[in-house]
């Protein structure tokens, strides 16, 4: 298997005794980083190799601005693995064996290892990711070896319609569903402010540019008239946005949309705010500007008039299911969760209950057909509501909450949180079939050329 050669390898095993998280003890489980910036070790955590059902070959980036994404992924799969074993019970809940790398955001590294899974561990599933192209390269990994590949925090739609194969699922929600519910949010507010122009500023690759197709084709469907006051492309990872900040400053746009997400999106709000921007124009991200590390990094002088989303909140739904799952994962990692543990902790939630349903042995085919439609009650869930995947795009389909920032001190140390919120059905989100189907005979007819 392709492995840095300055990397090591540590064993975490966690024998789940009670919903209270009595844990064994951890093999190494603090890995400390090499100032060099050197790659992850490898982690596993679940069953030992002799004697797991399957094995779940996971990247994450566990290096650099995503290191914090990686790390609460890797929380939610330890309460995925809790869950599974307390909703199923130790007999048919399977054993699942988790291996987790440093894919260091970087799509040829991400192949390598997904290669190195599949050959050298037998690896069943692929799953995790945080960046769309990454997700891209290992796609079509899973598709030549014909594994499964359960996305979990990426989400350029380009996977689930243009670049749609069987072999994909993905558990969170992906750029359509997060513009749809933006484009309906702006168009509400158009009824009451009555704003006309709008500015988009994202990642020069495929998240960025597929979520700006996304929200003018919503915006449009719905009949929303506006007037587009330019468009901004960033490098990932851009350390200074103060050029960019000033260009949207002079467009004099009524609203900015940020197709930002992470560490990109915090940098980017706290120059912006540095500069006043969001006393110009409102300033809002439909997709992952909610998250929890980016509401720790407001601070109690959080800019006014953001409009936020993520998909996962920390303080919504308000349900006994999503207060279980935060109360979990911060009794085991002592912080709270960012949105992407919710999308790791899915993603190892519908392995589990696959293999459960249609068999510890079952055929990647019989795999495909359970997952197919396959219903999930997760802790992003409202009450009486539960996600399923689409058949049609093997896409999980959500709800989604934006909000605005109030002053909040229930989450510490995040003085802010979201309310005020407006929600929006999953069934409202959901690309509509003539879509899906004029996508994807584009795309059969010419590719699409976009920067990896």
């Amino acid at each position: 298997m392709f492995r840095s050669t300055l990397s090591s390898r540590v064993t975490c095993r966690f024998e789940w005794l009670t919903r209270e998280f009595a844990v064994s003890a951890c093999i190494g489980a603090s890995i400390l980083l090499a100032a060099s910036g050197e790659a992850q070790a490898r982690i596993e955590l679940g069953a030992p190799a002799d004697q797991a059902d399957a094995v779940v070959g996971c990247m994450f980036p566990l290096t650099g601005r995503g290191a914090l994404y990686g790390r609460d992924s890797i929380g939610g799969i330890k309460v995925a693995l809790a869950d599974l074993q307390s909703q199923l019970g130790a007999k048919d809940a399977p054993k699942l064996r988790i291996l987790i790398e440093d894919d260091r955001s970087k799509a040829s590294f991400a192949q390598r290892i997904a290669e190195g899974y599949v050959s050298h561990d037998h690896a069943r599933f692929l799953c995790g990711i945080i960046s769309s192209g990454v997700a891209q390269a290992v796609s079509r990994v899973a598709k030549a070896r014909q594994v499964l590949m359960i996305g979990t925090d990426h989400a350029s739609s380009r996977l689930t319609i243009e670049e749609f194969h069987r072999y994909y699922f993905r558990l969170s929600n992906d750029t359509y569903s997060s513009m749809a519910a933006g484009a309906r949010y702006l168009a509400d507010l158009q009824k009451k402010t009555g704003w006309k122009r709008l500015v988009f500023l994202g990642s020069d690759y495929d998240y960025g540019h597929i979520s700006w197709r996304d929200l003018r084709s919503n915006l449009d469907r719905l009949g929303v008239k506006y007037q587009v006051a330019g468009e901004y492309w960033t490098k990932l990872y851009e350390p200074d946005y103060s050029t960019y900040i000033e260009q949207v400053a002079k467009t004099k746009a009524d609203i900015a949309v940020v197709g930002l997400w992470g560490g990109d999106f915090v940098t980017f709000i706290k120059q912006a705010a540095s500069s006043g921007l969001n006393t110009k124009m409102r300033i809002a991200n439909f997709d992952t500007g909610g998250s929890y590390d980016t509401l720790v990094s407001l601070g109690a002088e959080a800019p006014s008039g953001l409009i936020l989303s993520a998909r996962h909140h920390n303080n919504w739904p308000d349900t006994p299911r999503n207060r279980q799952f935060v109360a979990d994962f911060h009794r085991l990692e002592g912080r709270y969760p960012t949105y992407v543990a919710q999308g790791a902790y899915s993603g190892i939630m519908a392995i589990g209950r696959a293999l459960a349903i249609a068999g510890k042995q079952a055929s990647t085919e019989k795999l495909i057909s359970t997952l197919e439609g396959m219903k999930l009650n997760l802790p992003e869930d409202p009450q009486g509501y539960s996600s399923y995947i689409d058949p049609q795009t093997h896409q999980i389909l959500q709800a989604q909450a934006i909000g605005e920032v109030v002053p909040n001190h229930d989450f510490p140390p995040a003085e802010v949180m979201l309310s005020n919120w407006t929600v929006y059905p999953a069934e409202d989100l959901r690309p509509p079939t003539d879509l899906i189907q004029k996508r994807r005979a584009l795309a059969r007819a010419k590719p699409p050329a976009v920067k990896p």
